[in-house]
């Protein structure tokens, strides 16, 4: 099957953030992250709301980072720019709160062809001795037609899902040139 070669292969070049899948069964999976950065919640806030900077372009469908935005503010889209004026909507944002919180609707990536729903939520504290403390859970619920079915995609969306917050954290570590 086309879509569980491309998330095997994903998965396999992943290197994720500190992570877990919290449950995984026929009906949905939970997976949640953790970092900790040395920058206030507003940086990590503007890190963000900036995908292409911190999000692999081997995860698009154009194979450009530069190619995704996300409208902060409810109803506003996760999505990219395709070829011949087309785009894709990764996720609709449906709660924003500036330096605290984030939470999209979304089923990313393959996961789209398949009767499912996911929601992600970021969720920024300030840290203890200053910085900001990222968790990000996703949760998907819903049917996936592959051998394994919901429970088996699980670590592979773990593993991808882990490799864009390993690059927030990336992005937000790294000196501006």
């Amino acid at each position: 099957m086309k879509i569980r070669a491309l998330l095997l292969a994903s998965a396999l070049v992943a290197s994720p953030a500190a992570a877990e899948v919290k449950s995984a069964d026929e009906n949905g999976f939970a997976l949640e992250y953790g970092e900790t950065v040395a920058k206030p919640p507003e940086e990590v806030w503007a890190m963000i709301r900036t995908p292409a900077k911190w999000w692999s372009k081997d995860h698009t469908y154009s194979g450009n980072a530069a190619n995704l935005w996300m409208d902060l503010q409810a109803g506003g889209c996760f999505c990219e720019k395709l070829a011949d004026r087309g785009s894709v909507e990764h996720a609709r944002i449906i709660y924003a709160q500036p330096g605290k919180a984030l939470r999209l609707a979304g089923a990313f990536g393959p996961l789209q062809a398949f009767p499912v729903a996911g929601i992600m939520t970021f969720t920024l504290t300030p840290a203890e001795g200053g910085g900001t403390t990222i968790a990000v859970s996703y949760v998907l619920g819903g049917r996936v037609g592959m051998e394994g079915g919901t429970a088996g995609i699980a670590p592979m969306v773990d593993k991808v899902l882990g490799e864009q917050i390993a690059g927030l954290k990336t992005a937000l570590e790294t000196p501006v040139q």
